[in-house]
């Protein structure tokens, strides 16, 4: 009788976990619908009513430098716009986790008087191979958009990497929307080319 009621435990205990998981792998494809271009898309408005646009690109490109350094940028001052570029680790669904490969992507903040909006797309998944010193690098020449991952990786493996792609996407959202609110932060000057001039020495 005992060892009924603990078996009968355990398929409860397992069905909620497998509940749990299908729930949270549907909330993570929820922030990635499509887009007009058929694409993944994490996409946001933010109202800021006490903030000018000037205020938000300002504050857009000191989150950018402090948060993510590593993401390529792309300034347009006239527009209050700033795009770039950026890449993630995605990792397998394996007991032991081991790199698969990585996720790039594009960004793009503008901000409006009183308000912003930011989205991530053309998330692209890239697989690691070894090379001769045994470290996990980029493969040449492949490049797989997600929204075709399942002509060349399974569904699970597609699954898998658009909740990491969700999830990378909304933390990206979390942080800027917190330094969108912050009082303290220093405008950043942008940096412009300096000629030089071999006429005169």
């Amino acid at each position: 009788m005992r060892l009924s009621y603990i078996y009968s435990m355990k398929k409860v205990l397992i069905a909620i976990v497998l509940l749990i998981t299908a729930r949270a792998a549907s909330a993570q494809k929820e922030l990635l619908p499509f887009d007009e271009h058929n694409k993944y898309i994490y996409y946001q408005v933010v109202d800021q009513p006490t903030l000018t646009a000037d205020t938000m690109y300002n504050r857009a490109l000191y989150f950018l430098k402090t948060a993510y350094p590593k993401l390529k940028v792309k300034t347009d001052k006239t527009n209050e716009s700033i795009s770039g570029a950026g890449k993630f680790v995605v990792t397998s669904t394996m007991l032991l986790k081991h790199e698969d490969g990585e996720i790039s992507f594009t960004y793009t903040i503008e901000s409006k008087e009183h308000k912003y909006r930011f989205w991530l797309t053309d998330f692209t998944f890239t697989p690691y191979k070894t090379d001769r010193y045994g470290k996990s690098v980029p493969a040449d020449g492949i490049e797989i958009p997600l929204e075709k991952g399942t002509t060349k990786l399974t569904k699970k493996q597609v699954d898998n990497y658009l909740d990491q792609a969700g999830t990378y996407s909304k933390q990206f959202g979390d942080r800027l929307k917190q330094y969108m609110v912050r009082l303290s932060v220093t405008p950043v000057k942008e940096t412009k080319t300096k000629v030089i001039s071999t006429k005169n020495w």
